[in-house]
């Protein structure tokens, strides 16, 4: 049988859905309305004043999920960029998705976003929030397969700063730059181990520094003041010395959401503040694995840079993408729940 639409009213959503280390990635291909703004940061609030009824839509029950994560593909101001992007997921926008740019890289090849692929790596420039982002996309015979990404400038914003975490008393934490800010603390100081401990146990300690933080600690970033905000808390094994072996970590971010990859960005700012303690030298690869899945990205810093007064590196991630299908949604006027709705 054909696969058609319902009878419906109204406009369509149509997407492709892939993920990346088991973190799920809708990418958005159509049903937007033009997304308006002289440069990338200026759409990002455009969408979220303006059009935020459809992330809802797209990332919640019962389209989506309490953990999904989207991109909206945009023009981007930048001449270089072969496209721009816009993340959202359960409670706003991102700055920079290391798992959704390396879905991305793929997506561009395979979607003919890029004129001329080559063989063996496709280079293609994507225009995050944070800044452009080179990637490079394993291709040969017509088939795409891993990719790797160049981060913007990476950071260690403050290292061992104590704040007063509710339940938990005084907790230090490191907090560092990857494309977007985050907390990182080690899940053994709150008797938790990132891949045994229950979810729900490490949702509810890293949610508990991620409050504490905004509330606690003032951001500033270089640029922008759009990029100075925490997205989350990134409990740890400990093992932040360089090792062959993989350290394992869990992200929790934006309104307690679960990274089910080792998470790109993630990887970012934690080699930059590996590197920033002096555990971590130039083009030493370590491996991250996702305490959730078990999944795996590779990470190092490639080469030293500065962000205003910070001293910054340039990390390169590697994993690989998976597409798992695509949809086109409708809705209907008499559905009282079309808007969309999460469960916690």
């Amino acid at each position: 049988m054909e696969m058609q639409l319902p009878p419906h009213e109204g406009g369509e959503l149509s997407v492709v859905d892939m993920h990346t280390g088991g973190e799920p990635l809708r990418i958005i291909l159509g049903g937007y309305p033009e997304v308006k703004g002289d440069g990338l940061l200026a759409k990002r609030r455009y969408v979220r004043e303006r059009l935020d009824h459809l992330r809802r839509l797209l990332m919640f029950e019962p389209r989506g999920h309490y953990d999904m994560y989207g991109a909206l593909i945009v023009d981007s101001e930048l001449p270089e960029a072969d496209l721009a992007v816009l993340f959202m997921h359960n409670e706003g926008y991102s700055t920079m998705c290391g798992h959704a740019v390396i879905a991305l890289g793929r997506f561009a090849v395979d979607y003919k976003l890029v004129k001329e692929p080559r063989s063996p790596e496709t280079q293609v420039n994507i225009h995050c929030p944070c800044g452009l982002v080179k990637a490079f996309v394993q291709y040969s015979e017509g088939k795409t397969g891993a990719v790797r990404f160049l981060s913007v400038p990476a950071f260690a914003f403050a290292t061992d700063v104590t704040v007063a975490v509710e339940g938990f008393g005084e907790v230090t934490v490191d907090i560092s730059y990857g494309g977007a800010f985050y907390a990182f603390v080690d899940a053994q100081r709150f008797g938790l181990d990132v891949t045994k401990s229950r979810t729900r146990d490490l949702v509810d300690a890293a949610t508990a520094v991620t409050k504490a933080v905004k509330a606690q600690v003032k951001l500033h970033h270089p640029t922008s003041d759009d990029l100075a905000f925490l997205y989350g808390t990134i409990l740890t094994d400990g093992k932040d010395d360089y090792s062959p072996e993989p350290t394992a970590n869990v992200c929790v971010f934006a309104e307690a959401q679960v990274d089910r990859s080792p998470t790109g960005s993630g990887v970012t700012a934690r080699v930059a503040l590996q590197h920033h303690k002096g555990l971590i030298g130039l083009n030493q690869t370590r491996t991250f694995q996702s305490g959730a899945t078990g999944s795996q990205f590779t990470g190092k810093a490639v080469e030293e840079t500065k962000c205003g007064d910070f001293k910054a590196v340039v990390v390169e991630v590697a994993g690989r993408a998976f597409y798992t299908g695509v949809s086109r949604f409708v809705q209907e006027p008499e559905d009282e729940l079309t808007h969309g709705f999460l469960l916690k």
